[in-house]
């Protein structure tokens, strides 16, 4: 096709759609400006700021088609060797997933068909581009199956788990190279990283979804996702941090902006049971699930999951136990012990057997003076309060090694006056 009759249907495409949709003509207008004056980067970004903003309801064109496709085929097609490669993956997976939020059009098979096409020209793309138009086609594949309503135990769908699987697996060393090597890099990482959380949600287990679901907030704006969509988020992270296995630095979700979201919604006392777990009270996370046993009931997996969730609490009260002691005060007896983690004196052994076994704390257990000697406790997200403690015994220390220092400059110089 002649870039005559290319610059003809794109002009004719805006030019229709600014009289079918006047609310929108100005942003038509300022599209059709910026193709005439072949300012490539320019409409790169505007197109991609069209097609992303929730603000904008989905049209359609004269004879019913989803426009934001006829966009991208008659607009951003064409000249796509002019594009930047990141956005252009960034347009077609707006483009790709409107045409699964378009109920005259609902059409999958289309959206795969879109980030496909990208991913043919995967030479010129590049890592950051190929990598995003990869996670964009899996979470649009893990879209579909879930908007199906198809069981996960049917061979297409358990097809399509292991196709997402297979590109996760093979991304994610991509992942780390380009950490410092893209300006654009946390756009990647957040595509890459929704797609391996959905994934994870899908199949399990809660630590995996957990983890991926930590980086996904980390590398992902909050405007980026309506409120309603950070609620359900939000909630599924605080699930996963108490019933994962092998998780126990709430420090790092507890003081996430994305729990902010369930302030003053039904689910707020998962975020209360958090708080308190970082704190290691056992007593406050007990008077917390008292007051909302009954929202509680409402959760499988609290509900499976209770006995380890409830030993997971009683383990962070003793790292934070001994994380509240003086380096030099770390002998604890059993007694302490049962006191501060709610247990009968008779099984703090065995909570010592289990924090050493998780290797969450280090040290020795002296069985018949019962006593623990602590050598070393996890390291972890420290909340204000904590982060002030820890100023404070820097300075104790500080102040005992000047007059350490002072002790041996005085005794020093007698012995060198003798």
């Amino acid at each position: 096709m002649s870039p005559v009759v290319i610059t003809a249907a794109a002009l004719e495409h805006f030019e229709s759609m600014a009289t079918l949709h006047p609310d929108l003509s100005e942003r038509y207008q300022n599209l059709a400006d910026l193709y005439q004056r072949k300012l490539w980067h320019q409409l790169t970004m505007s197109t991609l700021d069209f097609v992303s903003d929730p603000s904008v309801t989905l049209r359609t064109t004269a004879t019913g088609t989803n426009s934001y496709l006829v966009l991208f085929d008659r607009v951003i097609s064409p000249v796509d060797k002019r594009l930047n490669q990141l956005a252009l993956t960034r347009i077609a997976s707006a483009v790709a997933f409107s045409l699964l939020d378009d109920p005259p059009y609902r059409d999958g098979v289309a959206a795969r068909a879109i980030l496909e096409g990208v991913l043919e020209k995967r030479d010129r793309l590049g890592p950051a581009a190929a990598l995003h138009a990869e996670s964009r086609l899996g979470l649009l594949s893990l879209t579909i199956l879930a908007r199906g309503g198809e069981a996960l135990t049917t061979e297409s769908s358990l097809r399509t788990l292991e196709e997402v699987k297979v590109t996760i697996d093979r991304n994610r060393p991509v992942l780390s190279e380009l950490a410092d090597t893209e300006s654009e890099a946390a756009v990647v990482h957040s595509a890459f990283h929704e797609t391996a959380m959905t994934y994870r949600k899908a199949v399990g287990p809660p630590e995996a979804y957990y983890r991926e679901a930590i980086q996904y907030v980390s590398f992902t704006n909050l405007s980026d996702l309506s409120r309603d969509e950070w609620y359900h988020l939000a909630t599924d992270i605080c699930l996963a941090a108490l019933t994962g296995e092998g998780v126990f630095n709430f420090g790092e979700i507890v003081t996430a902006p994305a729990l902010r979201f369930l302030d003053g919604t039904d689910m707020h006392y998962l975020v209360e049971l958090l708080s308190a777990g970082a704190k290691g009270d056992v007593l406050g996370f007990r008077r917390v699930a008292d007051a909302n046993a009954d929202a509680i009931r409402m959760q499988p997996s609290l509900v499976s999951r209770a006995e380890a969730v409830k030993e997971k609490i009683t383990l962070l009260a003793l790292v934070n136990m001994i994380f509240e002691r003086p380096s030099l005060e770390r002998t604890l007896s059993f007694e302490d012990i049962a006191d501060r983690v709610v247990v009968p004196v008779d099984q703090v052994e065995w909570v010592i057997m289990r924090a050493l076994s998780l290797k969450l704390i280090s040290g020795t257990m002296d069985q018949v003076d019962q006593t623990v000697d602590v050598h070393w406790v996890m390291p972890r997200v420290l909340n204000n309060a904590q982060i002030s403690e820890l100023a404070t015994r820097f300075g104790e220390w500080a102040v005992k090694v000047s007059k350490t220092k002072d002790y041996m400059l005085e005794h020093t110089g007698a012995l060198l006056n003798q």
